[in-house]
């Protein structure tokens, strides 16, 4: 049953990104208000070349203790080892691949293009959806 659910059925598809130019503060606020653990980061067109989370920010945090600045561009801080999914994946690949990573959230993408973000809690909604 769950094998046959896709990420597509569970993956947030109103993506917040951030610009790989912007204001790291100002998007360590946008993480806070929009209550997401990342988001994925976008060039000038559109492309995406990384992800920005709350792992990242805490490069943030360390590097205004050490500068003693709080400054700089999200492409200073953000991880640029994409590990993306297919929305037409298993859940329960998705769940596999969770286990072996660190990552909380993946980029998904249909035809190359970005559709959305899936994390462990969208994995665990489809769990509790079977019930």
């Amino acid at each position: 049953m769950l094998a046959k659910i896709t990420i597509a059925n569970y993956m947030t598809k109103n993506l917040m990104t951030v610009k790989e130019d912007a204001d790291v503060l100002a998007s360590i606020k946008q993480l806070l208000s929009h209550k997401v653990t990342c988001a994925p980061v976008l060039d000038q067109s559109g492309k995406l070349v990384g992800m920005f989370s709350e792992k990242d920010s805490m490069k943030v945090v360390l590097d205004a203790s050490y500068n003693q600045g709080m400054s700089g561009k999200v492409a200073d801080f953000m991880n640029r080892k994409i590990i993306s999914v297919n929305a037409d994946s298993s859940i329960v690949d998705l769940a596999d691949k969770f286990q072996d990573s660190s990552v909380r959230s993946f980029p998904v993408f249909d035809d190359n293009k970005l559709v959305g973000i899936v994390s462990r809690t969208d994995v665990l909604r489809a769990l509790v959806s079977m019930k």
